[in-house]
């Protein structure tokens, strides 16, 4: 095909010269990892060090990561205080968002209205409101719990639902007026995902074998859904009708119906997951098997590896996001 006809179609057609590429957080490796979607390593983005969440900004322009300091949240150390701040598009690292005497930031989320950031830290127990244009914290509150771990805007990011592993329950915390309410778990609670609609939040309790079931008009537990053994990240798909989760202690990926309250199926996989992410459309899940550095991708309709992304050793991946780069 002539080159000038193919600049032509790109611009014409430019989504269909875009192609999918994996970012893989190396928290082991204190990296961010751009994957082909065959499986080949093309760059790596030094960020903090030991990452261990990351969050895109609405446009996809940019990628924050969570610069916890340590590998494991049972680790003692003061750790880091910093926000990484990746170009996704030039493929390297942006700025820093100096946390100041906010240690080991962990769990992120983005209220997509705005472009704020919600960050946990555990040292101290804190829920942290970052503006990421401006590089500060906007607002600081305690969150009344022991091991603040991960975070999820409610709707409207009227309240942010942080996960304290320490003393199994979840602080309800209003952004406006500091309020907060705990609300019972299970053991270690740790990942949690919105329905579609907003009014329900799912939380892992990952010593419990379970999820919570938050009705967050009313911020209460009002059910509990079953699961396989060690829950610890869930995503749930863009029709609202299940919810899939990552079984680290059973070596498995969950499906559940969130109308029911019932585990529907699972999936074996050959080593332990501890991240879960959806791809954009849904039809496939990105589960780190972070201990034998290795990435599998899932089919969600067929429940069936698909692929599998090694990763250098000691690499240490964890949450994976895809998205599409010419």
């Amino acid at each position: 095909m002539p080159r000038k006809f193919l600049l032509v179609f790109a611009l014409a057609f430019p989504a269909l010269c875009q192609t999918p590429v994996y970012l893989i957080l190396q928290k082991g490796a204190s990296s961010l990892a751009y994957y082909s979607a065959d499986g080949k390593l093309q760059s790596i983005v030094p960020t903090g060090q030991h990452p261990h969440e990351m969050m895109l900004s609405t446009d996809g322009r940019y990628l924050y990561t969570t610069d916890n300091g340590t590998m494991r949240v049972e680790h003692p150390g003061a750790g880091g205080n910093s926000i990484s701040i990746i170009d996704v598009a030039a493929r390297r690292k942006f700025a820093d968002v100096s946390l100041g005497e906010f240690h080991r930031p962990h769990g992120i989320d983005l209220d997509p209205a705005t472009g704020n950031l919600a960050i946990t830290t555990e040292l101290p127990d804190q829920l942290l409101l970052i503006d990421p244009a401006k590089r500060a914290v906007l607002k600081h509150f305690p969150t009344k719990g022991k091991t603040s771990h991960m975070v999820k805007f409610g709707p409207g990011a009227q309240w942010a639902y942080v996960s304290n592993g320490g003393t199994s329950n979840v602080s309800a915390i209003n952004l406006k007026t500091g309020e907060v309410k705990l609300i019972p778990t299970g053991s270690r609670p740790e990942g949690s995902v919105l329905s579609k609609d907003g009014k329900e939040l799912y939380v892992c309790n990952r010593d419990s074998d379970s999820l919570t079931v938050i009705d967050t008009t009313r911020n209460s537990a009002i059910a509990n859904i079953p699961t396989g053994k060690g829950p610890v990240r869930i995503a749930i798909t863009p029709d609202g009708n299940t919810l899939v989760y990552a079984l680290m202690h059973d070596k498995k990926i969950g499906f559940a119906n969130p109308k029911t309250r019932r585990q529907t199926d699972y999936l074996i996989l050959p080593k332990q997951p501890v991240s879960l992410e959806l791809s954009p459309d849904g039809a496939h899940a990105f589960a780190s098997a972070e201990e034998s550095d290795t990435v599998y991708v899932i089919s969600i309709a067929q429940k069936r590896i698909m692929q599998e992304i090694h990763t250098a050793q000691g690499a240490g991946p964890d949450p994976v996001f895809q998205i599409s780069q010419k």
